[in-house]
């Protein structure tokens, strides 16, 4: 677990200054029997539009991270989640929200992928070939190069 907080657009100002609450966040890392993962672009609308990411979203109140994890996949892309399990954990400060990434890999679901909120989905393995990709889902792509000793992540 890296203790390093990520900066991303760091000559950009930070929204809410110094006192930003933490955004607790779940993340699914799919990986298919293949070793290729789910990456996702992020949906019109939203911040950083059009850039790749691992799927997930917030926690609510009272949730875990499975609980949440299993949730979001449910309501973005149409999956039930089996076993999620607990990988990494990454603080990303971005400029509109300073985030916990709580990133799991998934083995296991049920359904076909829908694209609920419009967004696309590729299948990738390393390096990766879409782009932009999101900063906070940079150190997961390093991680995953170093499990299976490739130096390339991007």
């Amino acid at each position: 677990m890296s203790s390093a907080i990520l900066r991303a657009d760091a000559e950009r100002a930070r929204q809410g200054g110094a006192d930003r609450v933490v955004v607790e966040v779940a993340v699914g890392v799919l990986i298919r029997p293949d070793g290729d993962f789910l990456l996702t672009s992020r949906p019109v609308g939203k911040v950083y539009a059009g850039y790749w990411e691992f799927p997930g979203g917030k926690l609510e109140p009272g949730e875990t991270v499975t609980q949440a994890l299993q949730r979001e996949l449910q309501e973005e892309l149409g999956i039930v989640v089996g076993t999620a399990l607990l990988w990494k954990v990454k603080v990303v400060d971005y400029p509109h929200a300073l985030v916990r990434l709580n990133f799991c890999k998934v083995f296991n679901w049920s359904g076909d992928l829908q694209m609920r909120e419009a967004q696309s989905f590729a299948w990738q393995r390393l390096p990766v070939q879409v782009a932009p990709v999101l900063p906070g889902t940079v150190p997961v792509l390093q991680w995953l190069a170093e499990e299976r000793g490739s130096s390339s992540a991007i």
